[in-house]
């Protein structure tokens, strides 16, 4: 028997006597929309938009955040007269009585922030529902009795907790000694009498606790519910969500007040969530799970492994349990027209909260769903491609972040697996870690540097610290939709859910497993998401491959951009990936990088520690042949593309040994004692080395270096032909002035005649340019200068920022975190580009370079080159390309047609605004 009261015949009350501050919404009314979820927050706005849509929701009424506000933690008189006009509204609307014990009015109280925050707030279900009502609503449910009294056990720790501070937990282990003494597994196989024994035990908690005096009139109830979730959003749990996704910390929540909808009722009502796409992979059709005679958020809190919804799922998964397809298909049907409905209107795909009550479906909420980066890849496409959004709106919704998540390793197949764990896949990838049990011991693994494996019983909202801090999480229980997992995959980290056979001994740091295994605190962990298993030891892990979405994507993005990506490069391998990755060149190879091995290591300290230019060339003589083969194999699979060679930057510090061991190898090889050397070393000893022979000044002060270095580069060029880059573009590093600029010019283009000369060959068979790295605040300023010797500028934005800011990008890492803390900065910008400062000076370089040469070619090479907010900025400046590692190619890719899209939206926008007068 349904324990519903028609309401779809009852008028709704004129739209003139909605009170202040609060908007009603169900039973053919919604005095809100989708757009009022700063008023409303996401979850009152939503609703508000189902009674729009004409979408199964019981009814109810949202307290804004404005009225929160103005309550400071109080209902004050007129906020009181508010709520009592509409809860007369509801009982009006569903013929029962926050009054009447003998048909009792319940309603659910939950949090509504303006943007979702799962978890981390007070919900309180079956509010009004006091000793004498409970009677009332067994009668009101046909006389199921045991139903009213779960209804009524489900509230007493939720009141106790917020009224007196009573952990939760002391009423769940009574309940589970009472089900161990009965040897019953599930809620839903107490009897009336269990239940009733049940709440004894509760009562003798109560009185242990001296809470014996709980809230017992509907008013109260509802009264203490509202202050409570008023309060939970200032609580410990919302301000570090908050601070976690720098959100502000007075944000608030407004209140949702809902007739409830039991999903406990029957054995044809349950509570579920559902996805109208598979958040891991983006595929299409329903994706979610539901719990048979279940309350409130108990498919999401990990507490008990729910079902699947449909049959097909359910199959699938070997299970035996029936789908909520096969327990209540009209309802499951009215599901799937619902989640169609919903997606075609928002336009995205949707997380959906649902209870069905003796087989009626009731929407409880809705929001864009959390997702994988492969599934957001997948759905943005396939949204575009089924013309529901458009392409640039495809682009635009695609975090240019989560393709370096997607592009994130798996676990290598051919490896040796021994399995550990195995449960669901609640969010696919792979990571390697030492195995933690608390948020404390990940938080501090991630502080030293140390990656970890975060295994839990369950997760709770306390839990989401050590999620953010652990490379990946492991749970004994818990589905699809559990907190784990849904954050997980918002974080792009893998996790394993529902690992039922691992038992957690959190206080011992251990987990036992069938067959006597354990694993330990510290012990090494693989976790493959995508395989939803737990390996023995650190797995070798290797990059996942392409998939279709992303090229659609990439795609699209290629065709929109107009900024070019390029890839800093040091190696052929590396070379290799960043086609993979879609790079148009190599922006910046540093040319040292490959000197600094084994074999080329003693002959380049020969060169710096000669005495004189002949001992030098004698040195370099043995590097020559070396370097142009090792630029040769870099060149090769970059045929045709630009490649910007930068010549040696390094202070010469950098290079020279340091050793006894390292002393007596060049010593031995210059033919002199090993004092002499350290002698030599003691000469060119610097206080300050990044400020002193390092940069243009060692082809000043050593210009047989800078001779080599593009000698190998052209002849690496002439002999590779065809193949050879085009153009090669030599970066003279760190410049301050235009007579640096002439100097080096000459001495480079005498170079190259020479090896022209040599090699019999025309001036046109070098395809050459020569560029200058703006790394100093000097070279900014007075680019005009520059640009008289330059073809190219690129900006060192690493060194441009240390310049900048006065700081050692080597050592701010030591006190960045508290110089942050304490509000000297808001973000470490070596990490996050600061456009006000270094990016003032590129707008000069930029604005003063041109100015003086027109088609003068900008590049970006820096760390900062695929920071998406960065990307954004070098658009509007009209840099032409940025380089990154090649691993980032599609994210700087992507974020490049971002900022043409939003500037070229800005334009149309500033178009259509009326002239002003």
């Amino acid at each position: 028997m349904t324990i519903n009261s028609p309401s779809s015949s009852r008028p709704p009350l004129p739209r003139s006597s909605r009170p202040r501050f609060i908007a009603r919404f169900g039973a053919g009314l919604s005095e809100g929309s989708a757009a009022e979820a700063p008023s409303l927050g996401g979850k009152g706005a939503q609703l508000c938009e189902l009674a729009r849509l004409g979408l199964p929701t019981k009814p109810g009424f949202v307290i804004s955040l404005e009225a929160g506000r103005a309550a400071k933690g109080e209902i004050g008189p007129a906020l009181e007269a508010g709520i009592e006009a509409a809860l007369g509204w509801l009982e009006e609307a569903t013929g029962l009585s926050f009054s009447d014990a003998t048909r009792p009015l319940l309603v659910s109280v939950r949090s509504s922030p303006p943007i979702s925050m799962p978890g981390m707030m007070d919900t309180l279900l079956n509010v009004g529902l006091t000793r004498e009502a409970t009677a009332g609503l067994a009668m009101r449910a046909g006389g199921n009795l045991a139903f009213a009294l779960d209804c009524r056990r489900r509230l007493l720790p939720a009141l106790a907790e917020i009224a007196f501070d009573i952990e939760p937990d002391l009423f769940e282990e009574a309940l589970d000694e009472l089900k161990e003494e009965r040897d019953l597994r599930e809620d839903s196989e107490l009897s009336a009498g269990d239940w009733a024994e049940a709440l004894e035990r509760f009562e003798r908690i109560l009185e242990e606790e001296e809470a014996a005096n709980l809230p017992d009139s509907p008013r109260e109830q509802l009264a203490l519910a509202i202050k409570s979730v008023w309060a939970s959003a200032e609580g410990a749990r919302a301000r570090a969500w908050r601070s976690l996704h720098k959100l502000p910390q007075d944000m608030g929540a407004a209140v949702v007040v809902q007739a409830m909808a039991f999903g406990n009722l029957g054995p044809d009502s349950a509570t579920g969530v559902v996805f109208t796409r598979d958040p891991s992979t983006g595929a299409p059709g329903l994706f979610g799970e539901y719990l048979p005679q279940a309350q409130g958020e108990e498919v999401v809190s990990g507490l008990r492994t729910p079902r699947p919804l449909s049959k097909s799922a359910r199959e699938a998964l070997g299970g035996r349990a029936p789908s909520l397809e096969e327990v209540a298909p009209g309802a499951y049907a009215d599901l799937a027209a619902a989640c169609r409905k919903l997606e075609a209107e928002r336009l995205d795909v949707q997380d959906v909260e649902f209870t069905v009550e003796s087989g009626e479906l009731f929407l409880l909420q809705t929001r864009p769903a959390q997702r994988t980066p492969r599934a957001a890849l997948r759905i943005a496409a396939d949204l575009a491609s089924e013309g529901l959004i458009s392409r640039d709106e495809a682009l635009l919704r695609v975090a240019p972040a989560l393709l370096e998540r997607l592009l994130h390793p798996g676990v290598d197949p051919s490896a040796r697996r021994e399995t550990a764990a195995r449960g669901l896949a609640a969010s696919p990838g792979a990571a390697v870690g030492e195995a933690v049990f608390t948020a404390a011991e990940a938080e501090a693994l991630a502080r030293s540097g140390r990656p970890s494996i975060l295994i839990r019983a369950e997760t709770s909202p306390e839990d989401i610290r050590g999620i953010y801090a652990a490379d990946g999480v492991l749970t004994a229980r818990g589905g699809m939709t559990s907190h784990a997992a849904v954050i997980a995959r918002g974080l792009g980290k893998p996790c394993v859910c529902g690992a039922g056979e691992m038992r957690i001994f959190e206080n011992e740091g251990l987990a036992r497993l069938p067959g006597g295994r354990i694993i330990r605190r510290g012990d090494p962990l693989t976790l493959d998401g995508t395989a939803g298993e737990a390996l023995f030891g650190a797995m070798p892990l290797i990059p996942p491959p392409q998939e279709e979405a992303f090229e659609r994507i990439m795609g699209w993005a290629d065709a929109r951009r107009r900024l070019g990506v390029r890839a800093n490069v040091d190696a052929p391998a590396e070379a290799e990936q960043a086609l993979k990755f879609g790079a148009e060149g190599i922006g910046l190879c540093r040319s040292e990088q490959a000197l600094f091995s084994t074999g080329r290591l003693t002959p380049l300290r020969e060169t710096i520690l000669a005495s004189d230019p002949h001992e030098r060339r004698a040195a370099l003589e043995k590097l020559g042949a070396a370097q142009r083969a090792d630029l040769e194999a870099l060149f090769r699979p970059m045929a045709g593309l630009p490649v910007a060679l930068r010549l040696m930057d390094p202070p010469l510090h950098e290079f020279l040994p340091k050793t006894p061991e390292e002393m007596a190898e060049t010593a031995a090889s210059l033919g002199v004692s090993a004092e002499a050397v350290a002698a030599r070393a003691a000469d060119l000893a610097e206080f300050n080395p990044m400020l002193g022979r390092r940069g243009c000044r060692i082809g000043v002060l050593y210009p047989e270096i800078y001779e080599a270095q593009a000698r190998a580069a052209f002849e690496a060029a002439l002999d590779l032909g065809p193949l050879a880059p085009k153009p090669l573009e030599i970066i003279l590093p760190f410049l301050a002035t235009r007579s640096e600029m002439s100097l080096l010019r000459r001495q480079i283009e005498e170079t190259a005649r020479r090896v022209l000369d040599e090699w019999g060959a025309p001036p046109e068979a070098l395809d050459w340019r020569l560029g200058a790295m703006i790394e100093t605040p000097r070279a900014a300023l007075r680019a005009e200068d520059l640009a008289e010797d330059c073809d190219f500028f690129t900006f060192g934005t690493n060194d441009l920022t240390q310049m900048t800011f006065g700081l050692s990008r080597d050592d701010a890492g030591r006190f960045m975190r508290d110089y942050i803390a304490a509000g000297a900065l808001s973000a470490d910008p070596f990490h996050v580009f600061d456009e006000v400062g270094v990016g003032e000076l590129m707008r000069l370089a930029v604005a003063r370079g041109r100015a003086r040469k027109p088609g003068i070619l900008l590049g970006v090479c820096g760390e900062h080159g695929a920071d998406p907010e960065a990307v954004s900025h070098f658009h509007e400046m009209g840099v032409d390309y940025v380089s990154c590692s090649p691993y980032r190619a599609p994210v700087a890719r992507l974020a490049a047609a971002q900022a043409a899209i939003r500037s070229d939206r800005a334009a149309d926008r500033a178009k259509e605004a009326p002239p002003e007068s």
